[in-house]
């Protein structure tokens, strides 16, 4: 069975971190592209940040460029999303997914698996 499993979000305060991690099951990360996605209540779903199966190549969202960093490893099939300097504004349900374009595109339509999401909250 292909999954997507989502972990790490958690309630944080203003200027705090957390890694997501996005852990495949039933297929091999190493062949996909990943993005980073997120949506905050009452707002559009935004793509945040993902990186290249073809050559590792990242792409940051202008929102968290600077503060989050996109890793894989492959002999783990997991892909992490470290996120530091964390804002109020970055509370949201935060996904992963996996898509076989082999270039950074935070395109959703781009995509095929999806994770059920963690949630991210920044609050003091």
């Amino acid at each position: 069975q292909v999954q997507l499993v989502e972990s790490g979000g958690g309630l944080v305060q203003p200027g705090g971190s957390l890694r997501l991690s996005c852990a495949a099951s039933g297929f091999t990360l190493d062949y996909y592209d990943i993005g980073w996605f997120r949506q905050a209540p009452g707002k559009e779903r935004e793509g945040v940040s993902c990186i290249s199966s073809s050559d590792g190549s990242t792409f940051y969202a202008d929102s968290v460029k600077g503060r989050f960093t996109i890793s894989r490893d492959n002999n783990k099939n997991i892909v992490w999303l470290q996120m530091i300097g964390l804002e109020p504004e970055d509370t949201a349900l935060d996904y992963c997914a996996a898509g076989t374009r082999r270039e950074t595109t935070v395109n959703p339509d781009d995509y095929t698996y999806w994770g059920q999401g963690t949630q991210v909250t920044v609050s003091s």
